[in-house]
């Protein structure tokens, strides 16, 4: 499947807010608010940071972990160590993005993520995101537990 095709299948289902994956890659639905647009009428830059948390929120969710029994469970967190972003092309007020999430990169504790958001077939933003899976306790870098990668080895796979 392209990924045009992809990109319309989830905002399809994004009226029954389902998820839509395929291979290594998991495309989250997101319609632009009013809230989220700056005095330009175009959405404000950091917004883009809480749809991509967003879409990788769900891609967890999607493979079977729920973020707050991550953390009482198994007592850890993903936060975000690092990242590049290259902004290019607005969003505006009513528009449907699909935010596309990817992980490229596994490793001891961390993982890599390309994330882009698309309109369309059109590319408004490209993103790495690096996160660290840390103890929720003295919030030191700690292993990814074999449960939780071993379920992102198969989303992968």
């Amino acid at each position: 499947m392209n990924q045009s095709a992809l990109n319309q299948s989830a905002l399809n289902q994004s009226a029954l807010n389902q998820p839509t994956s395929a291979v290594s890659n998991f495309i989250w639905p997101i319609r632009v608010y009013y809230e989220d647009t700056d005095s330009g009428g175009v959405v404000y830059h950091a917004n883009y940071l809480n749809f991509m948390e967003r879409a990788r929120t769900e891609w967890l969710r999607a493979l079977g972990f729920e973020q707050t029994d991550l953390k009482t469970t198994l007592g850890i967190i993903f936060v975000v160590h690092s990242m590049t972003i290259s902004f290019k092309s607005p969003a505006r007020f009513n528009d449907m993005l699909a935010v596309k999430s990817q992980c490229i990169k596994m490793g001891h504790g961390s993982m890599e993520f390309l994330q882009t958001i698309t309109r369309d077939d059109q590319i408004l933003l490209e993103a790495t995101v690096k996160l660290a899976c840390v103890d929720v306790t003295r919030f030191l870098p700690i292993a990814i537990p074999s449960t939780v990668k071993q379920a992102i080895i198969n989303s992968i796979n």
